[in-house]
């Protein structure tokens, strides 16, 4: 899709013609499905794919209207950006996650550190939904509330608390002072990735390095798709615990 459409998009701009304009919106269909496939989506009537399409439609045109080519960035690079934006809009309009169920998110990423410390190893969920007094479907809904809260938060990087993926993944760092401090980052990230079980470790690569979607990668472990997001999001909490700690000892 990424190889056919940028000679597409040209056409239509030298031919800005009705069927021109509606052969790239065919072509770049598959990459708003793709950004939408990787949200959990909300427990909300407003919040159903045929919603997020049409949010992420609205993006791609609006995307097409003003890329200008002169600038050397290739159409699928400045979409991208664009139709996760206008997702990320919309599902913030709505609410995606209320302030209850986001210090919700908080406790448990607390609840893994303090029980990491206590008992000298990972906790399982069980351990961590009995320290929280959730039942353990509780639990999960709290995981997969978290996933959809991280990957709102790779579309933000203004947001309150820049997410740790999102912070190694900037390239435009204003000096080599930063740039080295970026690059720490992203080698301790990478050990603590390495660290991960097996399962885990494939999770991240697959939905953060090959952008796979939540449905695709529980296709390829045999998988529900909200299992995945429940680990994607427990992932996450740790990982972000235990920068957190790492932060908090050099500081």
């Amino acid at each position: 899709m990424t190889q056919d459409l940028q000679p597409l998009v040209e056409r239509y701009l030298a031919e800005p013609t009705p069927p021109n304009r509606e052969a790239v919106v065919l072509a770049a269909v598959p990459l708003v499905h793709s950004l939408i496939g990787r949200l959990s989506l909300p427990n909300d009537p407003l919040a159903t794919r045929e919603d997020l399409e049409n949010a992420g439609l609205l993006g791609l045109l609006q995307a097409l209207d003003n890329y200008d080519p002169t600038r050397g960035l290739p159409f699928v690079s400045y979409t991208y950006a664009r139709v996760r934006g206008a997702l990320v809009d919309y599902l913030r309009k709505i609410d995606v996650v209320s302030q209850r169920r986001r210090r919700h998110i908080a406790e448990a990423q607390k609840a893994q550190e303090t029980l990491r410390q206590m008992l000298g190893e990972e906790p399982d969920e069980q351990d961590v939904a009995d320290y929280l007094g959730l039942s353990l479907d509780a639990y999960h809904d709290v995981l997969t509330d978290a996933q959809s809260r991280f990957a709102l938060s790779l579309n933000d990087a203004a947001h309150e608390a820049r997410p740790l993926l999102e912070t190694i993944a900037s390239e435009d760092a204003g000096d080599a002072h930063e740039a080295l401090e970026r690059q720490q980052l992203l080698e301790y990230v990478m050990a603590l990735i390495s660290g991960l079980p097996q399962r885990e470790r494939d999770i991240v690569s697959l939905y953060f390095y090959e952008n796979l979607t939540l449905r695709e990668i529980g296709e390829l472990l045999n998988l529900t798709e909200a299992r995945i997001s429940q680990i994607l999001g427990k992932t996450m909490l740790k990982l972000r615990g235990l920068l957190a700690r790492e932060s908090a000892r050099a500081a």
